[in-house]
């Protein structure tokens, strides 16, 4: 009987792989790539990190960081998780700001947004990654069912319609946009 062991990726790794037009995310040390996101997908996103990104600069909150920021939640193996858009708080911000590589450790807020592939399993697998690794808040929003559901917890879970309005609570005070503005595409 024959075995195959498989070498385990670091984030360092990760981080000097050369640019082959795919995005790729570090589970446990075993590399996942995947296809770049569709036009909708952009849009719905950069509908969220657009405004998100003018609050959080207009009132010095922080950084917002755009999709394939990666941050790094686990190491020995190493987890590397980049969502679509991310924001840490300014205290925090500043600590890293002359690191190299990924951001260590978790932003305050997550927000993935699901495309028309993406098995549920996977999208709560992220969602309790984040979590555990001490996001504050996750936003996963559902261009196909234009919704927002947002984790605070895995028990502490909240789904929005158009009808409702999205805020960032203690994790973006202030932060406010309504759930139709997020899908005008």
């Amino acid at each position: 009987m024959s075995t195959t062991e498989t070498k385990l990726m670091t984030a360092d790794e990760l981080f000097e792989m050369p640019d082959d037009g795919f995005r790729y995310e570090l589970i446990e040390g075993e590399l996942r790539r995947m296809s770049p996101a569709g036009h909708k997908h952009g849009e719905v996103a950069m509908n969220i990190a657009g405004p998100l990104h003018s609050h959080v600069k207009h009132n010095k909150l922080g950084k917002v960081y755009a999709a394939e920021t990666g941050f790094q939640l686990k190491s020995k193996p190493d987890t590397v998780r980049a969502p679509d858009v991310a924001f840490v708080r300014q205290e925090r911000a500043q600590r890293a700001a002359k690191a190299k590589g990924y951001w260590i450790g978790a932003p305050d807020l997550a927000v993935e947004v699901t495309s028309p592939g993406d098995p549920v399993r996977e999208v709560e697998e992220k969602v309790a990654e984040w979590l555990e690794a001490g996001t504050r808040m996750v936003w996963v929003v559902s261009p196909k069912l234009k919704t927002v559901t947002v984790y605070r917890s895995l028990t502490d879970i909240v789904t929005l319609t158009e009808k409702d309005t999205l805020d960032g609570g203690d994790v973006v005070p202030g932060f406010q946009i309504a759930i139709a503005e997020i899908f005008a595409v």
